[in-house]
This record gives C-alpha cells, structure tokens and sequence, in this order.
C-alpha cells in the first residue's frame, strides 16, 4: 500500500519506519529541509532507541524515502496519515494551525479517488470533521475521500516496541469500509484492533494518557503522606499493585510526569470539559498535583540549607524521562530556573539531552562532559532522570566526590540501605530521609 506520513517528528518517524518495515511503500514529508536531508543520509533528528537503524534498514530497501514536497507525496498515496504537531495554546487549548495547513496542502494535492486520511496526531474530539471541511474547501479536483482516526499510544524510549508489541491499535472511521481498508494496512502487526467511531477515537487517546496522569499525580500525593506519617512509598505502592484491579504500573513515585504527551492531553481536556461546560475537577486536580511536585526537591533542599545563595548543585538527568532527548515539559528546567533564581551555581549533565538543553538554557548553567562533572565538589547534588548511567553509581562514590553530599533524589533510584551505608545526606520521595552526618544546617 502506497502511505504518505505528514511530519517527521516523533510520532510521523516512528510511523513511518514501522509502516516500511511491514511493506508498505512510504513517503514521509516535512517542510523542514533540514530535517529531510538529515533523514536522507539516514540519521534521525531525534533519540529513539532503534529508530536510526530501521530507517537506515528500509533506505537501502527503497520502501521508504523523504521530500518536502506535496505535489511528490500526495496525488498516488492511498492512505495519508497526519502526524504534525498539535501543541498547547497558552490558555491550554490545543494548537491545530498546522493540522490545518497540512489539511489545506492536502486538499490542493489530491487527485486519487477513495484516498484515505488519517488524523494520528492527538487532537480535540470533533477535529477530524474539520478536516474534512478543510480539505474539500481546498480541493482543486473533484475526488472522494475519507477520514479517519488511529490515535498513537507510543512511550518515548520505547515506541517501536509499542508499535509492534503494543496492547491495541484503535481505529475510528464512519463507514465499516474505511475500517476494513485500514484494518489491512496495519494486519501485519498482529495487534488486537478495536473498531469505533471517530469522536470515540479521538476521546481514547485523551482519556488514555488522562487516567496516567492521574495515576502518577495520586501515587506523589500518598507519597508525600508518606513522608509527613512515616511510611515507606515503595511498600505501599507494591502492596497497591497487587490488586489486579489497580496494577503496579505507574504507581512510580517521583517529580511527576512532564514530556510532549501528558501535560498538553490533560489541559486539553479540561479546557475540552470547559468548552461543553462541564467542569473536570479530578483532572485540574492531577494538573495541580503535579505542578508541585516538579519543584518539589528545591522544597526539600531550602528546608535542608539556611541559604541556597553561592551554593553550589549538581543536576544529573534533563531529559523529562530516560531513553529520550525529549525535554518538552521537562521537571529539570523548572528546577533549574528555580536554583538559579536562588543564587545557586549549576552544573548539568544528561547522557543524550545536552544539545537540545542548551538551546533553552543557554548560559544559564555549566555543561558538564561526564557524569562526574556534575557531581565533584557539589554542595548538593539533585537526581532528575533515571537514567541507567546514574543508578549504576554508588553513593558512597558520590559522597566521597561531593563538598556536602546532600543528595535529593527525585527518581528514587538508591535504597534506602544503601542511603544508610553511604555518607551522605540522601532525601527521596515518598520515603524516610537518611543522614550519616551531623544534623547541622550547612
């Protein structure tokens, strides 16, 4: 089948790629030309574990390849996927300026009967009907098309194990013929497919990501019971998780959720709720949540010293989770602008999301070339991202290597007993703080 993926971002790559590796002929379009020359030569502008080899895979095969173009990537494709970006207005609606520029293009550029249209980007319930209004307003020739929606459900380090080991693929279309046509293209996955209409589509993916940040925001507010009453964060979340009905999935305590995904689906939710006036309490409250969890370790950390001013702090990860370079809502540079706002002197380092950091931060802290930059003569040292390169530390190494090893882990990535076999000052989330030195306000 002949596919053309609009956007190569993450979503559009990851698409694209995985729709090659099953043998369909792919044409993935950017108006970025920078992007597309960089994909060209076979490299991705973006960390995904796996993801430059499968386009490099499918290059030298021919089933895939990337333009800038509409009029090469759109008047034969059968079926045309949307995976342009849709990001937060500030009052928390949802941007569609490019779904509607690409609709518009599309629209100018068809010309095959019964083309398909598929909306993968996340976008309000009720959007895809404007796409369709788009792209018959634009049309230059009479054709008959169709739209649909196959929302994504891709964790970021993980998306091409969840786009060929996934739990569903959803697929929301008007007529039953649509869907069959759809269901074909995507058989070769072997992944159970719910069938639906277009509106229930669209309200799967918020709903979706909705209910995980809730389950992240409530699991942080036991978490901080935890510390007021004693308890142990990771015992209670193990004991929750063995309910079958509650299951041990995100119920990860920490600094709460950030990346591309779930802070922008929860506003436009509730800004959605708002549109149809109902007013979606749980969900403000999950936002609310986790606002103050991101700066929760600069709490713990002004409550620890008598002053930040001329300390000195370590920050090890920046990326919003690990396996990725994706700093989008990131609870590192919420930390970071709260350090430096209270005169601290900061040394970054994250394994892949150094480049993309710098570009927002800029001057603002010093770049460290290895792991170890960020954590030698540090007043404190904050633990941001889990990645793989940190856990495998060892604390008594960091307290040795730090000024003051007061450490405030937001990841939880040590145990406790090791917290207590190392000299240091170790405070995490949801869980006892442990000090193996004089309880003095430095």
């Amino acid at each position: 089948m002949k596919v053309t993926v609009i956007g190569a971002g993450y979503v559009g790559l990851v698409t694209g790629a995985s729709l090659s590796e099953i043998s369909h002929d792919v044409t993935v379009l950017d108006i970025d030309e920078e992007r597309v020359n960089l994909l060209k030569s076979g490299r991705s502008p973006l960390y995904e574990n796996g993801l430059d080899e499968l386009i490099q895979k499918q290059l030298e095969k021919g089933t895939i390849s990337f333009t800038t173009l509409y009029r090469d990537a759109i008047p034969q494709a059968e079926v045309i996927i949307l995976a342009v970006g849709t990001p937060s207005n500030d009052d928390g609606t949802c941007n569609l300026s490019a779904v509607e520029a690409a609709a518009n293009a599309i629209g100018s550029h068809l010309t095959l009967n019964d083309t398909i249209i598929v909306t993968k980007s996340t976008v309000p319930v009720g959007t895809n009907q404007k796409i369709k209004e788009w792209i018959m307003d634009s049309l230059t020739t009479p054709v008959h098309f169709s739209v649909a929606s196959i929302p994504e459900f891709l964790r970021e380090g993980s998306a091409l194990q969840d786009t060929f080991q996934g739990d569903r693929i959803v697929i929301g279309t008007e007529s039953e013929g649509t869907a069959s046509k759809l269901e074909e293209m995507v058989k070769p996955f072997q992944l159970p497919t719910l069938h639906t209409s277009i509106e229930s589509a669209e309200m799967i993916k918020y709903a979706s990501n909705a209910f995980l940040a809730t389950k992240i925001s409530f699991i942080n507010e036991i978490a901080s019971l935890c510390e007021k009453t004693g308890g142990n964060i990771e015992d209670v979340a193990r004991g929750m998780g063995m309910d079958h009905r509650i299951g041990p999935h995100f119920l990860q305590a920490g600094i709460g959720y950030g990346g591309s995904c779930f802070p922008k689906d929860t506003k436009a939710l509730v800004q959605l709720a708002g549109n149809v006036e109902h007013s979606f309490d749980l969900l403000e409250s999950v936002i609310h949540v986790n606002a103050g969890q991101r700066v929760k370790l600069v709490q713990k950390a002004k409550e620890h010293f008598t002053s930040l001013k001329g300390k000195k702090a370590g920050i090890l990860g920046l990326s919003f989770k690990p396996g990725t370079d994706d700093i989008r809502e990131a609870a590192s540079i919420e930390i970071i602008n709260e350090l430096v706002a209270s005169g601290v002197d900061v040394t970054v380092y994250d394994p892949v999301a150094m480049q993309k950091s710098e570009r927002i931060l800029g001057e603002l802290v010093s770049y460290g070339s290895h792991v170890f930059d960020a954590i030698e003569d540090q007043d404190m040292l904050f633990i941001v991202t889990e990645w793989e390169e940190f856990k495998l530390l060892r604390l008594k190494t960091i307290g040795k290597l730090m000024k003051h090893p007061v450490v405030f882990d937001g990841r939880n990535c040590f145990s406790l007993d090791e917290a207590r076999e190392a000299e240091v000052e170790y405070h995490s989330i949801g869980r006892p703080s442990v000090s193996n030195l004089l309880p003095k306000k430095i």
